[in-house]
């Protein structure tokens, strides 16, 4: 049993809020994305947050210091758009292990500083692997219903070399995360076990998959059922949702997994709903309350949020977690059926 599985087992773990939300308050310009390092660059860098575990660290490490003094037991690191899939964008496809690497680095340093401090509450850091801006299941092209923009092969690749570097930069967990279209992390996870296999490592896998919309289904048309059942064939720690719905939206898709699977369940829903400018209103005492109906149930093992959510909304859920005893995972059973 690892050091999480053992924390697992013993309380509700909390996961960090939004990076996305926390970094928009910096207002960073696209002179400080670049930093002087990419000054000259010849595409627009102003957006692409991964490369501020580069040109701005100082900031990053801040942003998990923070969650970490909210409450937090995980953090995520700076790489939601870490593949050279996403990074192709801005050209920087021979950046992914570097970007990577540092955002694993910057995290586990606050981590360890974190932990040092109050040992009897070890921090860990999940390598955050988003599920790219391409999808293997569906076209793209609404006259081309067969055609595919990337290829599994091509998919598990680019998360192979992003976990490799994740792995090297001393994550404790990958996460699979903001899952749309199961084929993509079926080929994240993929690339995960081929490389497990390569060091001889058994590094704790969470996946988290978004329900899109109130048709209860992902992207590629699953359901909470069908997408648990997709990946139930890979030992993993956690499998749970996160995105798209705020707590109150998320529940039913919690309850549908919590009461068939053995693996731990995560949650990390937004600040609620966005409003007509696309912003999240919802109030840190407000999420906390929605999230108690989680606990009450008892459906999640660990807990968080995602956007709009902020160290105050993290402080206010960890608030509430602690009067309460996590789900029961049955362990035993779970490695009989794999």
């Amino acid at each position: 049993m690892s050091k999480i599985e053992e924390q697992l087992s013993k309380k509700i773990l909390i996961l960090d809020g939004a990076m996305g939300t926390m970094l928009q308050e910096y207002k960073f310009s696209e002179e400080d994305f670049r930093g002087k390092r990419f000054a000259n660059w010849s595409a627009s860098l102003k957006g692409n947050n991964d490369l501020l575990s580069i040109t701005q660290p100082d900031a990053i490490a801040e942003i998990h210091r923070k969650y970490f003094e909210a409450g937090a037991d995980i953090v995520e690191t700076n790489t939601f758009s870490g593949t050279s899939i996403a990074m192709a964008d801005y050209k920087m496809e021979e950046l992914v292990y570097e970007l990577n690497y540092e955002s694993a680095r910057i995290a586990k340093k606050v981590a360890l500083e974190v932990s040092e401090a109050e040992p009897s509450k070890p921090r860990f850091v999940a390598g955050a692997m988003g599920p790219t801006n391409k999808t293997a299941s569906m076209s793209p092209d609404v006259n081309d219903p067969g055609y595919r923009a990337i290829s599994f092969v091509q998919l598990q690749n680019a998360y192979k070399e992003q976990a490799r570097a994740l792995i090297d930069g001393g994550v404790d967990i990958l996460l699979v995360e903001t899952v749309f279209d199961t084929l993509n992390a079926k080929a994240a996870l993929f690339a995960i076990d081929e490389l497990k296999e390569e060091l001889a490592l058994d590094i704790p896998v969470m996946v988290s998959g978004t329900i899109t919309d109130a048709s209860g289904r992902t992207l590629s048309g699953q359901t909470a059922e069908a997408f648990l059942i997709s990946v139930s064939h890979i030992p993993l720690l956690s499998i749970g949702f996160n995105c798209a719905l705020g707590a109150k939206q998320l529940t039913p898709h919690l309850e549908a997994i919590a009461r068939i699977t053995d693996f731990g369940v995560s949650a990390y829903p937004n600040a609620g709903l966005p409003n007509a400018f696309g912003e999240y209103d919802q109030s840190a005492n407000q999420m906390a309350a929605q999230v108690k109906e989680y606990l009450d149930k008892a459906l999640v093992n660990i807990l968080g949020g995602c956007c709009g959510t902020t160290p105050e909304h993290i402080k206010a859920i960890a608030k509430v977690a602690r009067d309460y005893s996590p789900r029961k995972i049955n362990r035993k059973n779970q490695i009989q059926s794999i």
